[in-house]
């Protein structure tokens, strides 16, 4: 994903705005870059002109940026900006680690993170881990090796260490998901202790008394605070069992998984909720249970987590705790800013509360 800044940019020297070369060779043939100084002799106009129209166009007439632009179509002329940002020490690039675009929740914040950065002038460079430690820490010092001016990084796995040892070398970082560690990192997260706590009480207000909790691995810190929510909430309401199903995944196949080993069960021994960790999970369990003649939700009752936007469309319209109410992702990349601008951050471990949105998947009375 990449978002083109919509800020004025800054006026520069036309070398500045040259690419790095005329010539390269690239497979053994000769590919030629055209220049700056090949668009001005082309347009017919001064070199300087075509600077201005780079990053200053209400500088430039009307006539000499038609002709301007002719040639830059022509000529296939393609600034060279990186040059240019680092020369200037302040680059406009901004990288976002995830670790899942796939699902939904993730895409989301993305989205929003890149409209806010892009109405602040900045780029949006967006890489997915796909979970992997190893894919983090290539894609971490990718960003550092082309001088991003910050980081947005949502990690499964504690990560203020490498962070830290980014902001050492120069690059300031916003831990997006999970509270940070470290008083001197900043961080937006959700608080899912009371997240999988208000999920829980939910589900006993409805009658629910053997609950499993549907979701790994245990070692996440975002599944490890929602479970020790829905605990905490067990553990107010006596005679109310609460059960873990891990998952080696948290997608609709996950859910699949672990729907068949409910139903492998004697009805008399399956739960009568679910509370998957996520709503992948979630729509993958009302799925494998739906198939396998369980009526959702008056023989089980299933809530999920993140409220993405196949939750309401499901064929069960999915209960779900909503996360990102309050412009989460909007929130991160404001945070970024004021940490890139020097400004003093008056909360730098911004922390919202989450809040349940109740449909058809858990509603029984």
């Amino acid at each position: 994903m990449l978002s083109r800044s919509s800020g004025a940019r800054q006026a520069g020297s036309p070398d500045e705005d040259a690419l790095l070369s005329n010539r390269t060779r690239e497979g053994g043939s000769a590919v030629t870059h055209m220049s700056i100084r090949d668009v001005a002799a082309s347009a017919g106009v001064a070199v300087g002109t075509v600077s201005n129209y780079l990053n200053h166009p209400e500088k430039v007439s009307a006539d000499k940026a038609d002709r301007i632009q002719r040639a830059i179509d022509a000529l296939g002329f393609v600034p060279n900006r990186a040059g240019r940002q680092l020369r200037l020490g302040r680059s406009t690039l901004i990288g976002y680690l995830a670790p899942d675009v796939s699902n939904p929740h993730f895409a989301e914040i993305a989205e929003a993170v890149e409209r806010r950065a892009e109405e602040l002038g900045l780029t949006l460079f967006l890489a997915n881990s796909h979970r992997s430690r190893a894919r983090e820490d290539a894609y971490l010092a990718a960003f550092e090796e082309h001088r991003v001016r910050g980081m947005i990084v949502s990690s499964h796995d504690p990560i203020d260490d490498r962070l830290a040892a980014a902001r050492r070398r120069g690059t300031p970082s916003v831990l997006a998901g999970q509270v940070a560690e470290a008083a001197d990192q900043p961080s937006v997260s959700v608080d899912d202790v009371a997240g999988g706590r208000i999920v829980v009480e939910h589900l006993i207000v409805q009658g629910a008394a053997r609950i499993a909790f549907v979701g790994g691995s245990l070692e996440i810190p975002q599944v490890a605070d929602r479970l020790a929510g829905a605990r905490a909430a067990v553990a107010a309401a006596p005679g109310v069992e609460l059960e873990v199903v891990e998952t080696e995944e948290r997608t609709i196949e996950g859910g699949r998984a672990a729907a068949s080993v409910i139903l492998a069960r004697d009805a008399a021994r399956r739960p009568d909720a679910v509370f998957a960790v996520n709503d992948l999970l979630a729509l993958g369990v009302l799925n494998g249970l739906t198939l396998g003649g369980v009526v959702v939700p008056t023989d089980i009752a299933i809530v999920g987590y993140d409220d993405n936007e196949f939750a309401s469309s499901s064929l069960v319209p999915l209960t779900s705790v909503r996360a990102q109410s309050g412009g989460y992702g909007s929130a991160v990349m404001d945070l970024l800013w004021e940490v890139l601008e020097g400004r003093e951050v008056e909360e730098p471990h911004r922390v919202f509360r989450p809040e349940l949105v109740v449909r058809e998947s858990s509603r029984r009375r």
